[in-house]
C-alpha cells in the first residue's frame, strides 16, 4: 500500500514539476542564481581584439561571480589585463600588452548567492590562426592530353579550418565541371585534361573566415601536350617519320582517383552533415551516381554538389547508417566503390534539460535529466557545483538514476543542481534550481489586455500566474454566475482559457482568479470577435489583345473596426515597377498590354488578424487585323456634375466623348482656384479610362472649378467645359510646419527654423506661426512668440549649448492647428573650456607611438564633441650628424576617443606633442607639451656607391654614410657576386666593414668579368636597405671590354633591322650610323632604343652602305662603350612609274623637252668656244642652282665635270686632327661640289675644280658608279635645276 502511494506521489510530482517549470520566478522574490548567457563551449577569438568571455546570471540576491582557469581558481584582480564587468561575470581581457595565446585555456564561471551556486559550461578559449603558406618552388607540370591530373592545394592548418577556392591571376574563379572539380580537401581534380587546360595561373586560395584574411599559394603552371601536334613537329626534323601513333587519344574506362580501393568507411555524428566523395578519371569523362544498399536516400535532406561527385546529407540521424555506393560510368565501362557509414551521437536531450522547481515547504517534486547518445552517455549530478555524493546530506532528496526525487522539502532545501551527461563525443551540462518559497498568488498577464480574433477561429486568453504553492486558476465571464469549465471553454494547465470556435456572442469581459493557500488574485481581460475578411468580387479570367487595357476587380468586405490593405501579385511575386500598372483599392488596371503581362494575378486582402486571396489568369493574344482606321484624339468629356457635396470632398461625374477608334487610357482632372490663382489650372488626380466618376478630396478655403481631359494613344483631348464653382469653407490649419530645427549660430543664441505651409495648406486667411521653446530637463513654462512671413526666429541671451524643446504651431483667422510635435535642439556652441588631462604616451617602436588622454568632461566641452587633435613635431634627431629641424603635424581623431596612434615617426628622434579637444565651434586649449624619444631604427641606404680606379684585377669602391642614419651606425656590410653574359649570378661574397670606412679596394678579381655590389649600413636595430652598383673588370687600361655582342642586321622594306645582345649596366643605349666613306664633316646619326635590343633604321637611302654601331653611355665622367662596327648595304628601291608613254599629251611634252635640250647644247658649245676656263663668278651665274648637273656630250645625259689639275689646300685653312670636317646644318656645302674628296681653291680664292652635281655619298672605287635610267621625272628635275 505504501509502495503504491509512493508511485502515485512520484507521478503527481512529475506533473507538478512540468507545471511549475513553465513559469519564471519574478525577480523581486528570493531565488538561486540562473545563468542567462555564456560564451560557447568552443570559443575561437580574434587575436586582434580584446577577449570577451561572457557569463551573465540573475538571482535574488544578485549573484557574485568566480572563475576557474584550467581547473584552478583564476584571480582576476591579480591580472592587470583582465577586468570583470560591473554586476556581471563577463571577463574582458585587454591583449594590447599581452599576446592572446597567453590566455588560451579552459574557463568556467560560477555564479552564487546565499540560495545556491550555478556553473557554466567549460569554455575552451582558443585564438584563431591564419598562418602563411609555406614557401615552395612549384615546378611546371607537363601532362599528355587526355590523362588525369590532380593539382594539390594543401593549405596551412588554421583555426577554424580555411575555405578553399581556386582562381586565376585576375581573381576570377576557375571554371569547374563534371570533368574538372574541387575535392572536399581543396585539391583540384581533372578526370582528363584538354589542351585548353594549359595555363600558368592555377592559384589555390585559402580564406580564413574568423580573421577575414586570404592566403595565396604559388601559381601552378600546367602544360598539356597534344600528341598529334608533337608528332607533326617532330616529323619535320626526321623526314616526316611518325614518332607517335596517329590514332586518336586512347579512351579508357573509369577508375577512382579518390577514395582508393574497393571500399572505405566513414563515421559521422548525429545532427551533423554527412559528406561522401567519389572522383573518377577516365575518357570520356565518367558520370557519377549514388545509391544506398537496402534503402533509399532521404530526398528532402540529400543533395549532390560538385557535379554529383559529392553526396551530402544534412541533419544526420541513426537511420542514415549503412552502406553507400558510388558508381562511375562511361561508354567503356564502370567502376564502383562502397562506403560504410557509421552514425554516432554526442549526448542530446530527450525531453529538454531539467526544469527549475518552485516548491512550497513540505511539497514534493522531481528533477529529471533524460538524454540519449551513442554510446549511451553517463549521468552525474552535482549540487551547487559539488558532486552530490560529497554535498551536505539532505533527507528530502533521493537520487534514482536520471532523476532526483524530493519529498517534503524544507526552506533550507533551496539549491542549484547540475546534471552532466557525457560520452566519447561530448557532454551536456544543465543547471536547475529547487527554490522553496511560501508566496501568495500573483497574475503576470497585463490587466485589461484586449484579445482580438476572427469569427470561427480559436481564441486563447492568457492568465500567467505565479505563487507557491502553485495557484489554481478559475475563469469567469461578465457577472461571474458560474465558472467557465465546460463546452465551449477549455482551461489549459498553464491557466490559459481557450475557445475552439469563437463567435460574436463570446465577446466581452473575462476574469481569471489565481488562488492558493496564502490568498488569491484576479485579473481582467477582454475578447473581441471580428467578422472575417472576404473578397466579394473576385478577379476573373481575361483574354485581351496586345496593346489594349485590362482591369481586374477585387472588392473586399471586412470588419468595420479593421483597416484592410490590398496587395497584388503576378505569378506569386511582387508586381514589377511599371507605370502601365495602376493599383487602386478595388482594382488593378494594366494599360498597353504586352506578351510579358500574361500570367496569374492574385489579389490579397490583409488585415491585422486575417487575410483572403483570389487569383485569375491573363492571356494575351495578337490583335485581329482590321482595316486601316484613322486614329484621332478623343473628344472632350461633357456633362460635368458635382454630387455628394461635403466640407472636404465632392463627387465628380462626366460623360466621355468619342474615342475615335483609340480606347481612352485615363482621365485627367484639373482644378482652378478662383480665390487665390484665377486663370491657373492645376492637376488634381487621374482615374483609369474605364471610370467616369471620381471622389475628390478638397482643402478648405478654396473656390474650386473642375474640368476633365481624356487621353488615348494619340494624345489628350481638349478640356471639357468647366464645372460649376464649389466653395469650401475656411477652417483652422490641419497641419503644422515640418522640419523644425534648433541650432545656434553664436554661443548665446538659439535659431528656430521650420518649413512654412503653402497657401493650399493654410486653410484660411491670416496665416501666422506661434513659436514656442523652453529649456529641456528644467521645470519651466513655454515661452512663445507669434511671427508672420518668416521661416526662422532667433532667441537671444541663451546659455551656451543647452538642450531646448521646440514647437511651431500654424494659426489662421479661424483657429490654431493641431498640437505640434516637440522637436529638440541646442543653443550655440562655444570653444571647449579645458584641455584633455592626464596626457601620457607609450612608444611602440621606432616609428610608432601611442598617445592617451582623459576625455574633456561634457559640461566643459560646451558643444558637441567632434574629436581630438594631436599636434606633434619632430624637434631634432638624436644623432650628432643630423641637423636641428622642426616638422609640424596634426592628427585628428573623430568622436569620443581617449587614445590614438602617431604613425610614420622618424627613428632616433625627439618629438613634442600636445592634445586639444574640438567641437563644432573650434578647438579648445592645448594640453601641456610632452616629449618623447623614439628608439633606433634601421638606417637608410648609403648616400652613394661608386666604382673608381678599375684595374685588370681590382676595383676601388667609394661610398658615403646614409642621409637617414636613424641611430648609431655600427658598420657596413658589403656583398658582391659575378654576373655572366646571361645575367646569371654567381656565388655571393660578403664583408663586414667598420663604421668609419668610406672606401675599399677589392683585389684578385677576375678580369673581363662583370660584378654586382650591394652595400648597406647597420645600427643596433638591424641592417638597412642596400644600394647596388655594377662594374666590369677591364682586360687592359687602354681599352675597356665592350658590353655588346652578337651584332647583326637584316634589310627589309621598312628599313634595316639591327639586333644585338647587351649586358652592361648603363641604361642610356642608342644606335649610331653614318654613310660609309663619308666626309670628315659628317656626323654619326643617332637612333634611341628605349631599353630594347633591336631597332629598325628607317631613314636610310637606297643604294648606299652605312657603318652602324651600338653605344652605351653612363655618367658624364664615364667613357662611352661602343660595339664593333657593322657594314649595312641598303639596296636601291625601284621607282614606281605609271606607263604613260602611249599617251598623246606625254609625246607632245617630250618633244618640247627635246627642243629645249637642243637649245641648251648650242649655248654650251658657244660658251666653251669662248676660251676654256672662265671665272667662278661666270660659272655661278650660269649655274644658279647647286643641284644642276652638266650634260655629257656623248649620250646627252647629265654627268660630272672633271679636270686634271692638282688639288691644293686653301692657304690658312686647318684640318681637324682626326681628318674629318664637321658639316653644318646646310646641305649646300662647297665640299659637295668639288672633284675628288674635297673642292680646291686657287691662291686668289677662285674655285679651280669644275662644278659637279651634289652627291649624297661617294664610293671607295670598288665598283661602278651608280646611274639611273632616264625617265620623265628625272628629266623634269634636271630642267628645274637648270632653270
Amino acid at each position: 500500500m505504501m509502495q503504491w502511494r509512493r508511485m502515485e506521489a512520484v507521478v503527481l510530482l512529475v506533473l507538478l514539476g512540468q507545471l511549475a517549470s513553465a513559469l519564471d520566478v519574478p525577480l523581486d522574490l528570493s531565488q538561486p542564481p540562473t545563468i542567462t548567457h555564456q560564451s560557447p563551449k568552443d570559443y575561437i577569438i580574434d587575436p586582434r581584439e580584446s577577449i570577451v568571455i561572457h557569463c551573465e546570471a540573475k538571482g535574488n540576491p544578485h549573484p557574485s561571480f568566480l572563475w576557474t582557469r584550467n581547473g584552478t581558481h583564476f584571480d582576476t584582480d591579480e591580472d592587470p589585463n583582465v577586468t570583470m564587468k560591473p554586476h556581471s561575470g563577463t571577463l574582458v581581457v585587454d591583449i594590447s600588452r599581452e599576446k592572446a595565446e597567453h590566455y588560451e585555456a579552459v574557463y568556467q564561471c560560477t555564479a552564487r548567492n546565499k540560495h545556491g551556486t550555478a556553473v557554466s559550461n567549460n569554455i575552451v578559449v582558443r585564438q584563431s590562426r591564419s598562418p602563411l603558406w609555406s614557401k615552395e618552388r612549384i615546378k611546371p607540370i607537363v601532362v599528355h592530353e587526355g590523362m588525369s591530373l590532380v593539382l594539390p592545394c594543401r593549405p596551412p592548418a588554421g583555426l577554424p579550418p580555411p575555405i578553399i577556392f581556386w582562381m586565376d591571376n585576375n581573381f576570377q574563379k576557375l571554371p569547374q565541371s563534371s570533368r574538372v572539380s574541387q575535392s572536399l580537401n581543396g585539391d583540384l581534380y581533372f578526370s582528363n585534361v584538354l589542351v585548353e587546360d594549359s595555363r600558368n595561373d592555377y592559384i589555390c586560395y585559402a580564406r580564413f573566415p574568423h580573421t577575414q584574411t586570404i592566403q595565396q599559394k604559388q601559381p601552378i603552371t600546367v602544360k598539356v601536350i597534344n600528341l598529334d601536334a608533337l608528332n607533326d613537329t617532330m616529323a619535320a626534323f626526321y623526314n616526316d617519320t611518325d614518332l607517335f601513333s596517329d590514332d586518336p587519344l586512347e579512351e579508357r574506362k573509369p577508375t577512382f582517383l579518390i577514395p582508393s580501393g574497393p571500399s572505405s568507411s566513414k563515421m559521422v555524428l548525429r545532427g551533423q552533415v554527412l559528406e561522401l566523395e567519389c572522383i573518377a578519371e577516365g575518357l570520356p569523362t565518367p558520370e557519377i551516381s549514388w545509391s544506398k544498399r537496402s534503402s533509399v536516400l532521404p530526398v528532402e535532406r540529400t543533395s549532390f554538389p560538385h557535379y554529383q561527385k559529392t553526396l551530402r546529407i544534412v541533419n544526420v540521424s541513426q537511420s542514415d547508417e549503412g552502406e553507400y555506393r558510388c558508381t562511375a560510368k562511361n561508354r567503356l565501362g564502370s567502376a564502383q566503390h562502397a562506403i560504410h557509414v557509421t552514425v554516432r551521437a554526442a549526448p542530446y536531450w530527450l525531453a529538454g534539460p531539467p526544469r527549475n522547481l518552485v516548491l512550497a515547504p513540505r511539497e514534493n517534486g522531481v528533477l529529471t535529466c533524460r538524454a540519449g547518445g551513442t554510446p549511451k552517455p553517463a549521468i552525474t549530478w552535482t549540487v551547487n557545483g559539488v558532486p552530490i555524493e560529497n554535498a551536505p546530506k539532505d533527507e528530502s532528496r533521493k537520487v534514482e538514476g536520471d532523476s532526483i526525487i524530493f519529498t517534503e522539502v524544507q526552506t533550507d532545501s533551496s539549491a542549484v543542481y547540475q546534471c552532466n551527461v557525457s560520452n566519447d563525443y561530448g557532454y551536456l551540462l544543465s543547471n536547475a534550481f529547487v527554490n522553496v518559497l511560501s508566496e501568495s498568488p500573483r497574475v503576470l498577464t497585463p490587466s485589461n489586455k484586449v484579445y482580438q480574433v476572427i469569427k470561427n477561429h480559436q481564441a486563447l486568453m492568457d492568465c500567467a500566474s505565479f505563487g507557491s504553492p502553485v495557484p489554481k486558476i478559475t475563469w469567469f465571464k461578465e457577472s461571474r454566475s458560474s465558472t467557465l469549465d465546460g463546452d465551449p471553454y477549455v482551461v489549459h494547465d498553464n491557466g490559459t482559457l481557450g475557445i475552439h470556435v469563437a463567435q460574436v456572442r463570446h465577446s466581452g469581459k473575462y476574469t481569471c482568479v489565481a488562488q492558493n493557500f496564502f490568498g488569491n488574485y484576479e485579473n481582467h481581460v477582454y475578447l473581441e470577435v471580428k467578422e472575417p475578411t472576404r473578397i466579394l468580387k473576385q478577379p476573373e479570367y481575361k483574354v485581351v489583345q496586345r496593346g489594349r487595357s485590362v482591369v481586374f476587380e477585387c472588392r473586399v468586405k471586412h470588419d468595420p473596426s479593421l483597416v484592410p490593405s490590398t496587395t497584388w501579385l503576378k505569378d506569386k511575386e511582387e508586381l514589377p515597377e511599371d507605370k502601365r500598372l495602376t493599383v487602386e483599392s478595388d482594382s488593378l488596371t494594366i494599360a498597353d498590354v504586352t506578351e510579358d503581362d500574361a500570367g496569374v494575378y492574385t489579389c490579397i486582402a490583409n488585415t491585422t488578424l486575417d487575410r483572403d486571396s483570389a487569383s485569375a489568369e491573363l492571356t494575351v493574344v495578337e490583335a485581329t487585323p482590321t482595316p486601316a482606321v484613322a486614329y484621332e484624339q478623343p473628344d472632350a468629356p461633357t456633362d460635368l456634375e458635382l454630387t455628394d457635396l461635403k466640407k472636404r470632398s465632392v463627387q465628380l461625374t462626366w460623360t466621355p466623348g468619342d474615342e475615335h477608334s483609340s480606347p481612352i487610357q485615363k482621365f485627367l482632372i484639373q482644378y482652378q482656384d478662383s480665390l487665390h490663382h484665377r486663370g491657373h489650372w492645376h492637376n488634381l488626380t487621374e482615374v483609369p479610362g474605364t471610370k467616369t466618376t471620381a471622389h475628390l478630396k478638397l482643402s478648405p478655403y478654396i473656390h474650386y472649378t473642375f474640368r476633365v481631359l481624356a487621353l488615348n494613344a494619340v494624345g489628350f483631348s481638349r478640356p471639357s467645359a468647366p464645372s460649376r464653382m464649389y466653395r469650401t469653407e475656411p477652417a483652422a490649419p490641419d497641419e503644422n510646419p515640418t522640419g523644425v530645427h534648433g541650432f545656434g549660430t553664436e554661443p548665446d543664441n538659439l535659431v528656430i527654423s521650420w518649413k512654412p505651409l503653402s497657401g493650399l495648406q493654410s486653410n484660411g486667411p491670416g496665416l501666422h506661426y506661434r513659436v514656442m521653446w523652453r529649456r529641456k530637463k528644467v521645470e519651466s513654462d513655454w515661452t512663445s512668440v507669434t511671427v508672420s512671413n518668416y521661416t526662422q526666429f532667433v532667441v537671444s541671451g541663451t546659455p551656451t549649448f543647452v538642450p531646448y524643446e521646440l514647437k511651431v504651431q500654424a494659426i489662421n483667422d479661424h483657429g490654431a492647428g493641431p498640437e505640434p510635435d516637440v522637436a529638440h535642439g541646442y543653443s550655440g556652441e562655444d570653444l571647449p573650456l579645458t584641455a584633455p588631462q592626464n596626457v601620457r604616451y607609450e612608444v611602440q617602436n621606432s616609428t610608432l607611438a601611442e598617445v592617451r588622454w582623459d576625455p574633456v568632461p561634457p559640461r566643459e566641452m560646451r558643444g558637441i564633441l567632434k574629436g581630438y587633435k594631436v599636434y606633434y613635431r619632430r624637434e631634432h634627431a638624436l644623432h650628432k650628424h643630423n641637423p636641428h629641424h622642426v616638422e609640424e603635424h596634426v592628427l585628428t581623431f573623430s568622436g569620443n576617443r581617449s587614445h590614438g596612434l602617431l604613425p610614420g615617426l622618424r627613428p632616433f628622434s625627439r618629438y613634442a606633442f600636445n592634445v586639444r579637444a574640438f567641437n563644432g565651434r573650434g578647438e579648445g586649449p592645448a594640453s601641456s607639451t610632452h616629449r618623447f624619444e623614439t628608439p633606433e631604427g634601421v638606417p637608410g641606404a648609403p648616400s652613394f656607391l661608386m666604382v673608381t680606379d678599375p684595374n685588370p684585377d681590382s676595383f676601388t669602391l667609394e661610398w658615403s654614410p646614409p642621409h637617414e642614419r636613424n641611430g648609431h651606425v655600427l658598420g657596413y656590410t658589403l656583398k658582391y657576386q659575378p654576373v655572366n653574359n646571361s645575367n646569371e649570378v654567381g656565388p655571393v661574397m660578403e664583408m663586414a666593414l667598420a663604421p668609419n670606412e668610406t672606401s675599399l679596394t677589392l683585389l684578385n678579381l677576375k678580369y673581363n668579368t662583370r660584378y654586382k655590389f650591394y652595400l648597406n649600413a647597420r645600427t643596433g636595430s638591424g641592417e638597412g636597405p642596400a644600394i647596388s652598383q655594377e662594374a666590369v673588370i677591364i682586360m687592359d687600361e687602354a681599352r675597356p671590354v665592350s658590353p655588346f655582342g652578337n651584332l647583326s642586321s637584316s634589310v627589309g622594306e621598312e628599313g634595316a633591322l639591327i639586333s644585338w645582345e647587351y649586358w652592361g649596366s648603363e641604361k642610356n643605349v642608342y644606335v649610331e650610323y653614318i654613310v660609309e666613306n663619308s666626309d670628315g664633316e659628317d656626323e654619326w646619326q643617332k637612333e634611341f632604343v628605349n631599353g630594347s635590343q633591336n631597332v629598325v633604321l628607317k631613314n636610310l637611302k637606297g643604294g648606299l652602305s652605312y657603318r652602324v654601331r651600338v653605344v652605351a653611355s653612363g655618367h658624364r665622367d664615364q667613357p662611352l662603350h661602343h660595339s664593333e662596327e657593322l657594314l649595312v648595304k641598303f639596296p636601291a628601291v625601284a621607282s614606281r612609274q605609271v606607263d604613260i608613254a602611249t599617251q598623246g599629251w606625254f609625246i607632245g611634252l617630250m618633244c618640247a623637252i627635246a627642243l629645249l635640250i637642243l637649245i641648251l647644247l648650242i649655248i654650251c658649245f658657244i660658251q666653251r668656244n669662248k676660251g676654256g676656263k672662265y671665272p667662278v663668278k661666270e660659272k655661278e651665274d650660269a649655274h644658279t642652282d647647286p643641284e644642276f648637273q652638266p650634260m655629257k656630250e656623248d649620250d646627252c645625259t647629265f654627268g660630272e665635270y672633271s679636270d686634271n689639275e692638282d688639288h691644293k689646300p686653301l692657304k690658312g685653312s686647318r684640318t681637324p686632327s682626326n681628318g674629318t670636317v664637321k658639316r653644318d646644318d646646310s646641305d649646300d656645302s662647297l665640299v659637295d661640289y668639288g672633284e675628288g674628296e674635297d673642292g680646291q681653291f686657287n691662291e686668289d680664292g677662285s674655285f679651280i675644280g669644275q662644278y659637279s652635281g651634289k652627291s649624297v655619298s661617294r664610293d671607295t672605287g670598288e665598283g661602278p658608279e651608280r646611274s639611273e635610267a632616264p625617265s620623265p621625272i628625272n628629266a623634269m628635275n634636271s630642267l628645274n635645276s637648270f632653270v
